[in-house]
């Protein structure tokens, strides 16, 4: 289903629109800008929730104009409707909601690293300002830096200023740290939103909503009661032409600290007081620095060999494009870790995620300890819940029953949720709750310094320990290397099958 058109100043929605703004775009000739950003505000204009006084300023060092940067994003949005595998996917787009963004485009050539430029698009600015980072990350600290000293995150009048920080925020604890110092001495905190686009979308936002809400599972929700948690998040692409950027990052520090702890968080965290920003962030901060930090024991490193995904030949690692021949990088982890709170004493949390597996799979797995009850001592191993996050979005509940016949004989039960088989389903990217939250002012999806860092406080005795020894090959389109089964194996426990979602 496309999305309906209910163009931006007359929403018929309960939420209201977004106040007037500048949105900024560093970076705004770049794939992100292309792929997420665009998408993302033409379905929020489509749904009423944009501002009519809205501009989007670009700034970039390609030769464009307002309508040569116009043009180009229109060709790039067509496109979207001849490739069904785009994360963005339409049917057609609709010009009116297109038409109202394009004609709020606006451009500007400049050099990111001149101070001189900062004064020149600074000049156009009034109001309210929220200025997008989708540039590299080496760029993240200057450009705020050059920000703060030309002035332009002043917060005058009643306006706000904000920054919005795409990841990776660092690339180990020491310069996330440092990170955040160079841009807390040019910014507060409450300026500053650090995206997670997994945060966007809404399967990982109804996790809060399934636990609390529902007072069937919050009772059991801990260790009296559960087993263990698989966090999954599998993918069937390779790193394609990334190789520069993959080399000197891997799986570990381009998934872990990040989206993979904020599933855990979502899935661990305690129950906030409210649900206002900062007492949710507070209840994520507390459980990301309740992680202790991870053993190299506790952990494998896989990297992929040639092998068959998705029914192609694929090739493979050290054979990509821009990747050393003798690479040690990773693009598989698995990890078993501890949560040190009283509810997750003694449960282990095993987070795996790799490219190039047998399945584009992504999701939260609460296995319940079984009956304690010597009645029911064979019984069929389910009491299982999967809260399913990509590509299938919903719950399932596994559960054992009696198979009919003159003996109690157990067999497992499925009762399944759907997110598309009960409310609406369009083409959406999971950047657009988090513009529009932005723009509102509500942090409760970004993440806060201290977030930040406790992710790679867990994470950095591994980044030392594996800047030596070689990771273990598995083969493209496998489940990923042996040891990760060993590592589940040596506590009794097994992984889920990737099929099996």
């Amino acid at each position: 289903m496309d999305v309906p058109v209910r163009l931006a100043g007359r929403s018929d929605c309960a939420t209201a629109s977004a106040p007037p703004c500048t949105l900024v775009v560093f970076g705004a000739g770049g794939d992100l800008t292309k792929r997420l950003l665009m998408p993302a505000l033409y379905n929020l204009a489509g749904s009423g929730l944009l501002s009519e006084e809205l501009i989007i300023l670009g700034l970039d060092r390609l030769d464009h104009t307002d309508g040569s940067w116009a043009a180009a994003l229109t060709e790039t949005m067509e496109s979207f409707t001849h490739d069904a595998t785009a994360e963005f996917h339409a049917a057609q787009i609709d010009p009116r909601a297109w038409n109202w963004v394009r004609s709020r485009l606006r451009y500007l050539k400049v050099d990111f690293q001149d101070s001189a430029a900062y004064a020149t698009f600074g000049s156009r600015l009034r109001g309210n300002v929220v200025f997008y980072l989708a540039v590299a990350a080496r760029f993240f600290g200057p450009i705020v830096t050059q920000l703060g000293a030309a002035g332009l995150l002043k917060e005058q009048a009643g306006a706000f200023r904000r920054v919005v920080i795409e990841k990776p925020f660092g690339s180990d604890l020491p310069s996330a740290q440092a990170l955040n110092r160079e841009i807390l001495a040019a910014a507060d905190e409450h300026q500053v939103y650090r995206i997670d686009h997994f945060l966007g979308k809404e399967t990982v936002q109804s996790i809060l909503a399934i636990r609390f809400a529902n007072s069937i599972f919050e009772p059991i929700w801990n260790h009296a009661h559960i087993d263990h948690v698989q966090i999954t998040a599998a993918e069937t692409v390779g790193v394609e032409q990334r190789g520069a950027f993959y080399e000197p990052t891997g799986a570990l520090r381009d998934m872990v600290p990040n989206h993979m702890f904020q599933l855990l968080c979502m899935a661990a965290m305690e129950l906030p007081e409210t649900l206002q920003a900062e007492a949710v962030r507070s209840a994520k901060a507390r459980l990301a620095e309740a992680v202790l930090p991870i053993q190299p024991e506790d952990a494998v490193r896989g990297q992929y060999t040639a092998g068959r995904v998705l029914g192609q030949d694929v090739r493979a690692y050290r054979e990509e494009p821009r990747v050393a021949p003798d690479s040690r990088t990773e693009t598989y982890v698995a990890l078993r870790l501890a949560v040190d709170t009283p509810r997750w004493a003694g449960v282990p949390f095993y987070l795996r995620t790799g490219k190039y597996l047998a399945t584009r799979h992504t999701e939260i797995a609460v296995q319940f300890k079984p009956s304690p009850h010597h009645l029911f001592a064979g019984a069929a191993g389910s009491n299982l819940m999967r809260l399913q996050i990509d590509p299938e979005q919903g719950a399932e509940l596994r559960f054992d029953v009696k198979v009919p016949g003159p003996e109690m004989r157990l067999g497992c039960a499925t009762m399944a949720f759907r997110y598309g088989d009960i409310f609406p389903q369009r083409p959406y990217v999971g950047y657009e709750t988090l513009l529009y939250d932005c723009m509102v002012g509500d942090a409760t999806l970004f993440q806060r310094a201290d977030n930040i860092e406790a992710g790679w406080a867990a994470v950095q005795p591994l980044l030392d320990a594996w800047r030596s020894g070689e990771p273990e090959f598995y083969a493209a389109g496998s489940t990923g290397p042996a040891g990760a089964d060993a590592l589940l194996g040596r506590d009794g426990r097994s992984w889920l099958p990737l099929a099996d979602g």
